[in-house]
Order: structure tokens, then C-alpha cells, then sequence
């Protein structure tokens, strides 16, 4: 029984990632003004932060319709798929968990579609995503992949170190990271997204600080697994990757560019780290600090 796994671009899977595993990316709209791009197809990473450099305007992004997610799913039907487990960014973030389930509803009795809030985003949603089609290449089942999926949500963490908060605020997805609009402009914003929304996770005065934080926050969590350093092509990762290195060597660590929908909202030069805790170690989010 073929499982095939579709997701979305909040994802940030390299090209490479997505033909290796078979994975199917839908795309999610990135706006400037009343411009509207289709991230992967008409938006790349680097041209995204380079357009938002030039810009006037701060972008916003829009969920794809449901009518884009029943075409994978229908994509995947046809190339022999007796399911599909679609893997989406986090619904306390976008609608886009559900036009993939009103998709999912509307290919009923065709197909066989387990739709999964991530509660994820990047390389946190990339991770699962990742894991369900190497589960699913080795012959996993639908009900074993869902379960599978369902068993990392929780220990999935996801922390970013931000630059300014003006692409989050105007997003609207600050959510319980609004008391850091009182701070100080030279205050840099850590927030945590583990929980699926958007927290206060600390404050730092100056960027090397705010890095300083986030391998805290790692070395905090003790053993972890699957440990990606996410950025906005921040010309600093590799300050980011040498302050790791003590306990995470560099090529045990998967470097990972965020792409225009979650650079969006986290703006620009932002750097996080991902990672799942230990099976049996966690079940819930990080709490903020």
C-alpha cells in the first residue's frame, strides 16, 4: 500500500529534498502590495529577502485554495498512491491546514487522506516531514505514518532569534509575544513557536546575545535529535553553527534557508534552531523563558 506524503512551502525542504523522497510541496502567496508570487515557482528564497530589502512595503502571504491541495492529492491518486499523508504548517498560523482539509473532504471515496497539524513551522514541519516519507518509503502504512506524525508534533521545538518585530506585527501572528512591542528598540525578541503559536521566549540587547540565547535554550533540552539551524540568510550562521559546536559538531547539523512564507512574518536576518526531543522525553511544548 503506496503512501505518499504532500505538505506545504512553509516547509523549506531544498528541491533536492522533495525529489529524493517524492514529497509534494504546495505553494503558499506571497503579496507586496498588489503583487502576487508563487513561493518556489515565481518567489526563490534568496529573491525573496533580496525584494524585501528593495521594498517599500512589508509582504503578506495567503493560504493556497483548496482546490491546490485536491489537485496533489488527485496527483498522487494517479501515480498509484493508496494514500496520502498531508503534513501542513501550523493552524494556529494559517488557514492553510484547512483548505487542505476542505481538499481532503472533497476527494473522499477516491482517496484515502490523512491531513496533520504540524503545529510546526520550517524546519520543524521540514523534519516530519522528512521522517513520514522515510517511513512511508519504507513501507509504513497510512495509519502507521499518521501515528508516526502524531508522535513528533510534540517533540518538535522550534525557537527564532528575531531582528525586529515590525513583520511579525503586521502579520498579525505575534500572538503571546505582544508584550515585546513595549520593548526597547535595540532589544532583539527570541520567540518560541513550539506550542504552534507565536511566544515570548526572552530578550537579548544585542544579536550576539540573542544567539547566545537560542544555544542555551538547546543545551537546556540536554540530548536532541534532528537539530536544523534555520535563517533569513543571516550573514551570522556561522556564528550561530560555532556556538553550537562544542556538543553539536557542524555536520550533524542541518543548515536550513527560510523561505518567503515564514521570512514574512520573521523578517529579515532571522535565525532559529529546530530540533525533536528523544522519544519518550517530551510530550508538549517548551515553556517560554
Amino acid at each position: 500500500m503506496p503512501v505518499r506524503i504532500v505538505t506545504d512551502s512553509s516547509c523549506d525542504l531544498t528541491d533536492d529534498e522533495v525529489a529524493a523522497h517524492g514529497i509534494e510541496v504546495v505553494p503558499l502567496t506571497i503579496r507586496f502590495g498588489s503583487e502576487e508570487l508563487e513561493d518556489r515557482t515565481d518567489l526563490t528564497a534568496k529573491e525573496f529577502y533580496d525584494k524585501l530589502a528593495s521594498s517599500s512595503v512589508l509582504p503578506e502571504t495567503a493560504a493556497p485554495a483548496p482546490g491546490r491541495f485536491e489537485a496533489a492529492f488527485r496527483r498522487q491518486a494517479e501515480a498509484g498512491a493508496d494514500a496520502v499523508v498531508c503534513i501542513n504548517l501550523s493552524s494556529g498560523l494559517s488557514a492553510t491546514m484547512q483548505s487542505a482539509r476542505n481538499a481532503a473532504t472533497a476527494v473522499a471515496g477516491d482517496l484515502d487522506v490523512r491531513v496533520i497539524d504540524s503545529r510546526s513551522i520550517t524546519s520543524g514541519l521540514g523534519t516530519q516531514v522528512l521522517l513520514a516519507a522515510e517511513a512511508a518509503a519504507g513501507g509504513a502504512s497510512a495509519d502507521e505514518v499518521q501515528a508516526l506524525v502524531e508522535g513528533l508534533v510534540g517533540r518538535t521545538h522550534v525557537l527564532g532569534a528575531l531582528d525586529t518585530l515590525d513583520n511579525l506585527k503586521k502579520g498579525g501572528r505575534i500572538g503571546g509575544a505582544q508584550a515585546l512591542l513595549g520593548s526597547l528598540l535595540s532589544i532583539k525578541p527570541i520567540v518560541d513557536i513550539s506550542s504552534g503559536e507565536v511566544e515570548e521566549a526572552g530578550k537579548a540587547r544585542t544579536r550576539r546575545r540573542a544567539l547566545e540565547v537560542l544555544r542555551s535554550k538547546v543545551r537546556e533540552r540536554g540530548a536532541v535529535e534532528h537539530l536544523c539551524v534555520t535563517h533569513g540568510f543571516a550573514p551570522d550562521v556561522e556564528d550561530m553553527l560555532a556556538l553550537l559546536a562544542d556538543e553539536h559538531p557542524r555536520e550533524q547539523i542541518r543548515v536550513v534557508h527560510i523561505g518567503p512564507v515564514i521570512g514574512t512574518h520573521g523578517g529579515p536576518r532571522v535565525m532559529g534552531v529546530t530540533w525533536l526531543d528523544p522519544s519518550g522525553v517530551g510530550s508538549g511544548a517548551s515553556s517560554p523563558g
